[in-house]
């Protein structure tokens, strides 16, 4: 017997039991602006892990839901292996119907499922058969984000600092975002929000020779932003826009944001300068801007040496195991475990169960990858050094 058989044989008979645990916290609609809901989501983890006498710890926030620390074997002398997800979403109450979540054969449907309550209930499965087939060798921490969805806007950064704070001792962060086809995501994009304001002449319609449309102004912007689309640099798209006053009348102010992606903060830096540049220029003279450079934004998570070979050692861990391994790969969305890398912790994305679609109504994830997510996160906790 393999020192992993036992948690692999425990995950396999509580993976039932933990299915609806799934759709229990899923059925918690949870919106990140909805405190309460995440709260209630949280509340949730905490009483099922005071019932198993683990250690918690709640970081209470005003605006956003609180955070919640959970830990296996706290005393254990080893240094920590630390799992973490979110547990807020992104689409208002009642927008899946009621109940929100159903399932088939195969599949889990509804808000969080893959994005990111599932990879909490994995996790949770994996300290559950840990504790319950006796392992006792490192701490086992399990932080529950709750305003990843909106980059810890609402929290003033609290709730990732917190995080990283939380996560410096770790011998390895694994993230539980939804998986894809046995893959460890080890660099993400960042992401940061520009917002412009074009001012131009208003003047009645039938004089609009005479007149400086905003709008006009921002649409020869929008077509220079929008040639951002190198997919391994920046991209840009530009989603809100709103002008005009009147269809009669010259519009004499339009506003729009453009969303850019890069892959480092040297991308960013030439973000800044290229929509700058974009603010400055009037295409159709006459007309003025006004650039916001957001204050603060999502940091990448860059190609960094510490987690390559985290993703060594975990991968050598796995085959041990006699689990399939993980492929190196890129996320295009933002991710606390961008912050994380940041900060010089060994880190690995997207290691929660297997799902798509996520952001939308038809957002599903694959119920056999529960186990297999559990599995991977009890391997590490057994075997990583």
């Amino acid at each position: 017997m393999s020192k992993f058989d036992k948690a692999f044989s425990r995950i396999d008979e509580l993976n039932g039991e933990f299915i609806k645990i799934w759709e229990d916290v899923c059925n918690i609609e949870s919106p990140t602006e909805h405190k309460a809901g995440v709260d209630a989501v949280g509340r949730y983890f905490l009483d099922y892990a005071k019932r198993r006498g683990w250690q918690c710890e709640v970081f209470a926030q005003e605006v956003s839901g609180d955070i919640v620390c959970i830990t296996l074997n706290p005393t254990a002398k080893k240094r920590p292996l630390t799992l973490s997800a979110h547990l807020d979403t992104v689409h208002p109450i009642g927008f899946f119907g009621y109940p929100p979540v159903h399932c088939d054969t195969e599949r889990i449907y509804g808000p969080g499922v893959t994005d990111c309550k599932g990879g909490a209930v994995s996790a949770l499965l994996a300290m559950t058969a840990l504790d319950d087939t006796g392992f006792i060798d490192r701490p086992v921490r399990l932080i529950l984000q709750t305003d990843e969805e909106k980059s810890s806007v609402p929290s003033g950064k609290s709730t990732i600092n917190y995080i990283i704070e939380k996560s410096k001792d770790s011998v390895a962060f694994l993230n539980a975002e939804g998986g894809k086809e046995d893959g460890g995501v080890i660099f993400r994009r960042g992401i940061a929000v520009f917002e412009f304001e074009v001012t131009g002449i208003s003047t009645h319609a039938s004089n609009c020779v005479n007149g400086k449309s905003a709008v006009l102004e921002a649409a020869h912007k929008i077509i220079e932003i929008e040639k951002l689309r190198d997919i391994d640099a920046l991209t840009a798209n530009c989603g809100l826009i709103s002008g005009g006053t009147a269809k009669n009348t010259v519009p004499e102010i339009c506003r729009f944001t453009a969303e850019v992606r890069f892959e480092t903060e040297a991308q960013y830096a030439d973000a800044v300068a290229k929509m700058t540049e974009i603010a400055a220029t009037s295409y159709i003279g006459g007309t003025t801007c006004k650039l916001t450079v957001p204050k603060t934004h999502r940091v990448p998570m860059e190609r960094r040496e510490f987690n390559l070979r985290l993703l060594e050692r975990v991968n050598e861990v796995l085959s041990e195991a006699g689990m399939p391994t993980l492929t190196a790969k890129k996320g295009l969305g933002g991710s606390d475990a961008a912050d994380v890398t940041a900060a010089g912790i060994p880190c690995i994305d997207s290691l929660g169960p297997d799902g798509g679609e996520i952001h939308t109504i038809r957002e599903y994830a694959e119920i056999a990858t529960l186990a297999k997510s559990a599995k991977r996160f009890a391997a590490v906790a057994i075997a990583i050094d």
